[in-house]
């Protein structure tokens, strides 16, 4: 199955009132935006799973533009053991890439392939601690990318709290020579 044969639920970004199937228009209308995609429509769209796949549920995706998802933390999540034994505190690294599979669903439903890599980080700022039974909303915006490379604005929050926030790039490998696997 490929991204585009994920069924969830779609909200036509027209106002027009002619259905998507019924038109026969070239698909050089704007992208539908996806909602509520369950955790086994997010792994359609990208190639992890447990115990990495960190996205339990993405409320809505505009393909290629922007998109918002739930991870719920539970204080049986393995990292936890060791970080730390007296005080559990969500590692950093474990939040980019909750951030960074967001951004890699919004690039990929944009017609990237369903592999994508976080190429980089930047201005990451860790402004309040997540711990267990904490609910993440997590937020990805692109905000500049061209031939196979997408910038994301990305924040995480908890309690509607800023919890994280910083820059992510996500890089298409068949797109870039650079990036191509040995």
């Amino acid at each position: 199955m490929t991204s585009t044969d994920v069924e969830p639920d779609v909200t036509p970004e027209t106002s027009s009132a002619a259905s998507p199937e019924a038109s026969s228009a070239p698909s050089a209308e704007k992208p539908k935006t996806l909602t509520n995609l369950s955790n086994d429509q997010i792994k359609e769209l990208i190639p992890h799973r447990w115990p990495m796949l960190l996205l339990d549920r993405i409320e809505k995706v505009e393909p290629g533009v922007e998109g918002v998802a739930i991870k719920n933390v539970a204080g049986t999540e393995f990292w936890f053991q060791g970080h730390f034994p007296d005080e559990a505190i969500l590692p950093g690294i474990v939040v980019i890439e909750a951030m960074a599979q967001l951004a890699g669903v919004v690039f990929s439903l944009a017609g990237a392939g369903k592999i994508s890599y976080l190429t980089g980080v930047r201005s990451m700022r860790f402004k309040k601690r997540i711990v267990p039974g904490d609910r993440i909303v997590l937020s990805a915006v692109r905000t500049a990318g061209a031939r196979g490379v997408g910038e994301y604005r990305v924040v995480a929050r908890t309690d509607d709290q800023v919890a994280a926030e910083g820059v992510i790039t996500i890089t298409d490998p068949g797109a870039n020579n650079t990036l191509r696997k040995v």
